[in-house]
């Protein structure tokens, strides 16, 4: 599977490079500031009562 992503990337060597490190920084970064945020408002641990 990622072999099939790294020669679907357009590009020689140095530029596949620079955009697998763009495409990892941009998942993480949608998934620290959207998902991550929304997943711990469903969690119950918001709720608590001591």
């Amino acid at each position: 599977m990622y072999a099939y992503f790294w020669r679907s990337l357009p590009g020689p060597r140095p530029v596949k490079i620079l955009l697998v490190l763009i495409l990892v920084t941009a998942v993480f970064l949608i998934l620290m500031e959207v998902v991550f945020p929304w997943v711990a408002a469903q969690l119950p641990h918001t709720d608590v009562t001591v």
